[in-house]
């Protein structure tokens, strides 16, 4: 899953890297926690870091009980002395955004002999049984008593549970290498009191040592801490888009190419049984039937591509399924289906496997839709397939294309041919780039062989198939820095942004 920060020659490390998991309430995720000493650079492996011990439970737990503290174990189940970990978790599905915070402070006390202070500042929250949680640490500035630290992004959620009046301690170290920081100063606020300072230009608090304070009556501070920026950046789900009256348009694209075989012979991957929907079907109506619950007016554009079609009997890869090249749209999934099923017996299956014109052809509407600037609609292009397409070359460079574009593209791969190939579109392993060397701005493709999930229910069917459309939807608007409509942007707000 991850790896913290080092915490160098420390017996108690408090770590500051957060993790984030996807919890399931229906699966059992077991995870393993292993601490070790390391020799090597800070955040690199290293084979001789010593193991000190591990940890086994279930996220569930972690989640139940909120804060689980178990001791360490050695191999074989043996204690590792006295040691322990502790692991806190928090629920941040409600989180809408993250802070983006940069601190510098001035005059701070010198607390070396022959040089000045190593500042670093630690950021924690004030939890509701006043324990504080580490949120974060920043890196050390040596030698330097005006340090400028580097900013940081931090989750609403992590900053203060997305409650703007709860308390935030800072506190600024002189950092020893030997783990014995001097401490130098700390300062109490909230985030509603930073927003507020900073719009008025007054970000600073005095950096205040309790001890000094205490002794001496002159004490003012040991130096003062500076909020050097503050952008607030609010993060929309798939469901606020939605709500927003973003509209999503299905297209589906249909192979009609000889090697489906006769759609008259049972062995055909066309054949139509009136007792058992052949695969281009299941996979049409499972993906369509959830896409129509997104779609006002649940009409729904039917292409083919790879056939001979009347009158001429020309090979077209972008046709019109109900031959209406005016309006190719269909009402409901229904309305698709039957296209479908009239459509068999007026083609002749040719080839060869095109599906470059389609994307095109889909992507010229969705290019109409970016230029409004509104997060109103959204395309998404099934193509189902029964082997790996040909104009491959032409396909990625109208991929790289549409990946610009609001739309996504889910390929379906029906029967049993070597889809190997097909992957190559499907950039969760790499940046999908066009022969000229291009990158694809966004991951928009999604690749399924049917044959994976023949014998799935239609729910986990579309489960899978459309697994990564809500994130490549947010990814889309945010990227273009649109809101949701009807939420608009507070002024002083950053644009909307999307944590993956």
């Amino acid at each position: 899953v991850g790896r913290t920060e080092v915490v160098r020659s420390s017996l108690h490390p408090v770590f500051s890297k957060v993790f984030t998991v996807d919890y399931y309430f229906e699966e059992v995720q077991r995870l393993r926690f292993e601490v070790y000493d390391t020799h090597g650079p800070s955040g690199f492996s290293c084979q001789e870091d010593d193991f000190l011990g591990g940890m086994e439970c279930t996220l569930g737990q972690i989640v139940a009980q909120k804060k689980v503290t178990r001791p360490l174990l050695l191999k074989f189940g043996r204690n590792a002395g006295k040691s322990t970990i502790t692991v806190i978790a928090e629920d941040i599905s409600g989180n809408n955004g993250y802070v983006e915070l940069s601190f510098r402070a001035r005059k701070l006390d010198d607390k070396d002999l022959f040089s000045k202070s190593d500042p670093f500042l630690e950021l924690f929250r004030v939890n509701d049984d006043q324990g504080l949680q580490l949120v974060y640490r920043t890196e050390v500035v040596k030698n330097n008593l005006n340090p400028v630290w580097e900013p940081f992004k931090v989750s609403l959620s992590s900053l203060c549970s997305c409650e703007e009046t709860r308390p935030l301690k800072c506190l600024v170290w002189d950092y020893d290498s030997r783990g014995k920081h001097d401490f130098i100063g700390e300062f109490t606020t909230t985030f509603e009191e930073m927003q507020k300072v900073f719009r008025e230009g007054q970000a600073q608090w005095d950096c205040v040592n309790p001890k000094y304070k205490q002794k001496r009556r002159s004490y003012k501070n040991s130096g003062a801490v500076v909020l050097a920026d503050l952008k607030f950046h609010r993060v929309y789900s798939f469901l606020d888009y939605i709500m927003g009256g973003c509209q999503i348009h299905f297209t589906v694209a249909i192979d009609f190419t000889a090697s489906n075989g006769d759609p008259r012979n049972s062995c055909s991957l066309h054949y139509i049984n009136p007792y058992q929907p052949n695969e281009y079907l299941k996979a049409l109506v499972s993906v369509g039937e959830i896409c129509q619950d997104y779609d006002s007016d649940k009409r729904f554009s039917a292409l083919g591509f790879g056939a001979r079609i009347p009158p001429k009997y020309e090979v077209s890869h972008d046709f019109a399924i109900n031959f209406n090249p005016e309006d190719d749209e269909c009402e409901g999934i229904q309305g698709v289906v039957e296209a479908y099923q009239n459509c068999l017996p007026r083609v002749q299956l040719y080839g060869p496997t095109n599906v470059a014109p389609i994307i095109s052809k889909v992507a010229r509407v969705a290019a109409a839709e970016e230029r409004t600037g509104e997060a109103s609609q959204y395309y998404i292009l099934l193509i189902l397939t029964d082997g790996v397409v040909t104009d491959m070359a032409d396909t990625r460079e109208a991929i790289v294309r549409a990946s610009r574009l609001p739309m996504s593209i889910i390929i379906v791969g029906v029967g049993n041919a070597d889809f190997t190939d097909m992957q190559v579109l499907d950039g969760d392993d790499g940046v999908l780039r066009s022969p000229r060397g291009e990158p694809a701005l966004r991951d928009i493709v999604q690749f399924v062989p049917f044959r994976e999930l023949k014998n799935a229910s239609p729910a986990a069917l579309a489960k899978c198939v459309l697994a990564e459309v809500p994130k490549q939807v947010v990814e889309y608007y945010s990227h273009r820095g649109l809101a949701p409509r009807g939420l608009d942007v507070p002024a002083g707000e950053a644009s909307p942004g999307y944590t993956p």
